[in-house]
């Protein structure tokens, strides 16, 4: 007899074929390497029961200057803060109609309210919030049912709408009475910004959409896509601005209470010729100067995707140049619009769709010069960019980039997995995020046959290598060592803590595999009789009692033919595989009996039961050569 041990170099590669890259692994979901070794990935828990409206495309953590942390969180239907666990709704209102403005009609038989409001601008899903409303007659449509907020239901034309009549623990109410133009004589609507979309929304033809639909600069053309909520958002100080892409620009003020909105500052008497709109918010570490990018010009209405603007020193407020102040702007020439933003050492990164450009602060008069140091480059969305250990990652269109004062591709072992995989008309829900406690960056990706994000890939800086598998959020925002996502179930996500899956109020098992490339037990045209393995699997840091993990050997008649299908899929060639070897390993497991007799073998190790934590050593294999066929 003779032991093997199994040797593996970290990374998966996906490049060429499972038998092409012998020796290393080939899939795996939820697992990374520490120290070249594979191991389940940490659990992820929930902050609190609480919830938020929308999805959530944009997390922001900072303190106050008392120390208190707060977190903006921008939705694509509300902007709101979270505290503590609760999220506080601070959605900006962009305007407030005269008393007695609105009106409201009801049928009897119907929960349906036809709300008169003239130009009211608001667009269907928008949030309008009504005051000093009376009773509709003597019908069930109380003064108490219209007076608070509702999501609105369908705009009929410019100057009406409908909503569903509710009580104020959201219960459907239906009216009683026909009433036409009722609500008393002193109402005033109050409506939040414009919603937004929570995915890209491709046109299906001319006629596809609304022709107004949208808000200011944003793509409306029905024949092309409207485009997906997105926001950016930078502490000022202790306080809070942030936009969203096309929109105003606002500001929180963290001194005041969570029950005070964000206002536009355009609304402040003392702004001097904020932007109309932007579509991407930026603060410099440098004297705090406030950028919009993608805009429009001072004193103008027009709208430039490739204008960058940016505010006096140390002030969000004057944005109008004047030999007094350091306000100005610039337009950059490679592209045609802006992407993304990003603070790096020393300079502000700012990418266009074919071009990367280096800002950098150089004094009164130019105040602000830039650099091209990109060219010939791909960036698939606002959100695909990320700065760890010095050095900034990004994701393009069909490869991936780092810059750490030139920009080069940086090599994936994953690319074709990836790229020939994205689901190329949701681009811009991709987000990056960085994990410095395992050297990892992290970006989250829709497949091709998905609309919302439900992959991501990752790449360790400091072993250089990549790694994938499934999980489903939105958004990413890292406060000192912890690590913190949004997902789908509209609460945040408190990441690497625990073994097992807490985002609802059922802990799920986190299920984690990682399967190798084929191996060969011997030199030539021999089979080889596997009659035992040595695991060298250990559990620390798991919560359950008894963890164990399944390992499964499949052994394979011919070198090279392969599988149909991933392992992780559970299907292959069954033509090839000679034998199907399957058992648990737990804590005190020194040695595993399996009957295999192959030429190759494909080793895989998983678990799915919750409160294990593993980590894969080196196996050993019990060998001894059994012949030819």
């Amino acid at each position: 007899m003779a032991l093997k041990k199994l040797k593996f170099a970290p990374g998966i590669n996906k490049e060429v074929t499972r038998y092409a890259s012998e020796g290393g692994w080939y899939e795996c979901d939820k697992v990374r390497f520490r120290q070249g070794f594979p191991e389940k990935i940490g659990g992820w828990q929930r902050i609190s029961d609480n919830t938020y409206q929308g999805v959530c495309r944009s997390l922001f953590s900072w303190n106050d200057l008392g120390g208190v942390l707060h977190r903006g969180v921008g939705t694509h239907l509300k902007f709101y803060i979270e505290l503590g666990g609760a999220y506080y709704d601070v959605t900006p209102i962009r305007k407030t109609t005269s008393s007695g403005a609105a009106t409201f009609s009801s049928t009897n038989g119907s929960s349906t309210i036809t709300v008169t409001d003239s130009a009211h601008d608001a667009l269907t899903g928008d949030f309008v919030t009504f005051s000093s409303a009376a009773t509709l007659g003597t019908s069930t449509i109380t003064a108490t049912v219209l007076n608070q907020e509702y999501q609105i239901d369908e705009v009929i034309d410019g100057n009406s709408y409908t909503i569903t009549a509710k009580d104020t623990n959201g219960d459907e109410v239906v009216s009683d009475e026909t009433v036409s133009g009722g609500g008393g004589g002193s109402t005033s609507a109050e409506y939040q910004l414009n919603t937004g979309y929570a995915t890209n929304q491709p046109a299906s033809g001319w006629s596809a959409g609304s022709w107004s639909e949208g808000s200011w600069s944003q793509t409306t053309d029905p024949s092309s896509t409207a485009v997906l909520r997105l926001y950016s958002q930078s502490n000022f100080g202790e306080d809070l601005l942030f936009t969203s892409n096309g929109g105003k620009l606002c500001v929180w003020d963290t001194s005041q209470s969570t029950s005070i909105r964000a206002t536009l500052v355009e609304d402040n008497v003392a702004a001097e010729e904020p932007p109309i709109s932007q579509n991407i918010l930026f603060v410099s570490d440098t004297s705090r100067f406030v950028f919009a990018l993608g805009t429009n010009e001072v004193f103008s209405s027009t709208f430039d995707p490739m204008l960058i603007r940016w505010s006096d020193q140390e002030s969000y407020l004057k944005w109008s140049p004047s030999i007094t102040n350091q306000s100005g702007s610039l337009r950059l020439s490679r592209g045609s619009q802006i992407v993304s933003v990003l603070q790096a050492r020393q300079e502000v990164l700012v990418w266009t769709d074919t071009a990367l450009y280096s800002l950098q602060y150089v004094g009164a008069p130019i105040v602000w010069g830039s650099q091209l140091v990109g060219t010939d480059i791909t960036i698939a969305s606002q959100n695909a960019t990320v700065t760890a250990n010095g050095t900034t990652y990004w994701m393009g269109k069909n490869q991936f980039y780092i810059y750490s004062g030139q920009t080069q591709v940086l090599p994936c072992t994953l690319q074709r997995h990836v790229f020939e995989d994205l689901n190329p008309e949701q681009l811009d829900q991709i987000f990056a995020g960085s994990n410095e406690e395992f050297y990892e960056i992290w970006w989250f990706y829709p497949s091709r046959n998905s609309s919302t994000i439900d992959k991501y890939v990752v790449y360790n800086y400091k072993d250089q290598i990549w790694y994938y598998g499934t999980m489903a959020r939105t958004a990413w925002s890292k406060y000192a060592t912890e690590v913190y996502t949004a997902g789908y179930n509209y609460n945040l996500i408190q990441q690497e803590i625990g073994c097992d899956d807490q985002e609802t109020t059922t802990i799920s098992p986190i299920n984690a595999q990682i399967t190798s490339s084929e191996i060969a037990l011997n030199e030539g045209n021999n089979f080889s009789f596997m009659w035992r393995i040595l695991p060298d699997i250990s559990f620390d840091n798991s919560t359950s009692a008894t963890p164990s993990a399944d390992l499964t050997v499949y052994g394979l008649k011919k070198m090279g033919s392969g599988y149909l299908n991933p392992v992780s899929e559970g299907g292959v060639s069954t033509a090839n595989v000679a034998k199907v070897a399957s058992s648990t390993v737990e804590a005190f497991t020194d040695q595993v009996n399996m009957r295999v007799r192959a030429r190759l073998v494909v080793y895989k190790v998983s678990s799915d039961e919750t409160g294990v934590q593993w980590q894969l050593g080196t196996p050993t294999v019990d060998l001894r050569t059994d012949g030819r066929q």
